[in-house]
């Protein structure tokens, strides 16, 4: 599940080519970060609790479809402003790295499907209602992470590559374009889905 293109990927091969591999391995850990507090509310009973509850996910996935349009028209006001020379400037210049944590983090908190991930399809691998069940839960996500770790250092590693070849300005307006779109995208689609 991890290798299909989500939010959080996208926005960490964006965030490798915009800024970096430093800045955007910097995002991963804000996006683990989340994943961790998502599995430790699975594994104390919350996960259940709020899987179970259409209110609270219907309040967690508009939280997730505004975010991701903001992120969305953010890339785009950022293709469509910046001069040519800008785009092309130093990349994170002005920046430091808590924008970046912050953004992969709300991204991946807010992404009812990660909730539901690990609150509804973890727990079929456990042993069942005997015991241990808590220790398993954590294992899985644990396992969880350093596959997310992974997949996420792959889009990283492209991320960088292409920026290292050195995109011109017109490009990277085409691919502030491209990623904006693509998170309104995302965000329509989430809208879209019944969750509950």
């Amino acid at each position: 599940m991890s290798l299909i293109p989500g939010a959080n990927q996208l926005l960490g091969l964006s965030n490798a080519v915009r800024h970096g591999p430093a800045y955007a391995l910097a995002g991963i850990g804000g996006r683990l970060v989340a994943f961790v507090i998502l599995i430790g509310l699975v594994v104390a009973g919350l996960g259940a609790a709020l899987a179970s509850s259409a209110a609270a996910l219907t309040v967690i996935k508009w939280v997730g479809v505004v975010y991701l349009a903001w992120i969305g028209f953010s890339s785009l006001r950022r293709a469509w402003r910046a001069p040519p020379a800008a785009a092309a400037s130093a990349p994170a210049a002005g920046r430091g790295l808590r924008p970046l944590v912050v953004n992969e983090f709300v991204v991946a908190i807010s992404n009812p499907k990660a909730l539901l991930l690990f609150a509804a399809l973890l727990p079929q691998f456990t042993g069942g209602p005997k015991g241990g069940t808590d220790t398993q839960l954590a294992l899985l996500g644990g396992a969880y992470l350093g596959i997310e770790l992974l997949v996420g250092l792959t889009y990283v590693g492209l991320g960088s590559r292409i920026g290292a070849i050195g995109i011109p300005a017109r490009t990277q307006r085409r691919v502030d374009v491209g990623s904006g779109v693509c998170f309104l995208g995302l965000a329509g689609i989430l809208a879209g889905e019944n969750i509950v």
